[in-house]
């Protein structure tokens, strides 16, 4: 169940010590979200709870044009950094915020929400589904959370409940006329922690579309 607060005093705290103790942890794409965005056309996308850029770099080094947030300050500056290092800060628009109060104002092709979890109380299905409605016609709302817990995780809990991607749809209560769902499932991969270890873990991978259109693929011409 979520809770009805907004995000205490203490969750920016909490992941400012994160990445200024994982200084290397978030600056790698995530493979889901490249397998999911490398056929489409570049647009806008949207990432939420950004990290230290991975996922946004990325993103704009194929063309896309990125609104990446995060509340951790560390983690926005070092994206900054990277971004004007690799030549692509003009297409990366990246913001302190907390999701808690409010989804960033715009329109996106994509929004990305890759292992979107908090240890303190978030309107985590509020956000998402806010996420939902910012999408352009044809656009895609992809969600990867947790699907076990990793060795290194910050959540090392035993009886930790890992909601399945349908679990996570049937929260969202999206019209599925609106926004059908075109992929829900448990994907296993290997993963590497912050200092190089490595396990199988299981992503729980749920992918959402806008029906008024569909992104075309790369490989269909330009518009």
């Amino acid at each position: 169940m979520e809770s009805t607060e907004s995000t205490p005093e203490g969750a920016e705290q909490f992941w400012e010590r994160h990445y200024r103790t994982h200084r290397d942890w978030g600056t790698r794409v995530n493979p889901l979200l490249a397998e999911t965005a490398a056929p489409l056309l570049p647009g806008t996308a949207l990432d939420l709870g950004c990290g230290a850029g991975g996922d946004a770099v990325w993103l704009a080094r194929q063309g896309w044009h990125v609104t990446a947030v995060d509340i951790s300050g560390t983690a926005v500056e070092r994206l900054r950094e990277r971004a004007r290092d690799l030549g692509v800060a003009e297409r990366i628009t990246a913001q302190q915020h907390d999701l808690a109060v409010g989804v960033p104002a715009g329109r996106f092709d994509l929004v990305s929400a890759q292992y979107f979890h908090t240890p303190f109380p978030l309107l985590r299905t509020h956000v998402l589904r806010a996420a939902a409605r910012s999408l352009r016609p044809g656009g895609l709302l992809l969600i990867v959370d947790h699907g076990s817990t990793a060795p290194w995780s910050w959540n090392q809990d035993p009886d930790v409940h890992h909601p399945t991607p349908e679990e996570v749809a049937a929260d969202l209560a999206l019209d599925p006329t609106c926004w059908p769902v075109l992929r829900a499932e448990a994907a296993r991969r290997t993963a590497t922690g912050p200092a190089g270890e490595t396990a199988t873990v299981v992503d729980n991978v749920l992918l959402v579309q806008s029906t008024a259109g569909l992104l075309r693929p790369a490989t269909t011409g330009t518009e």
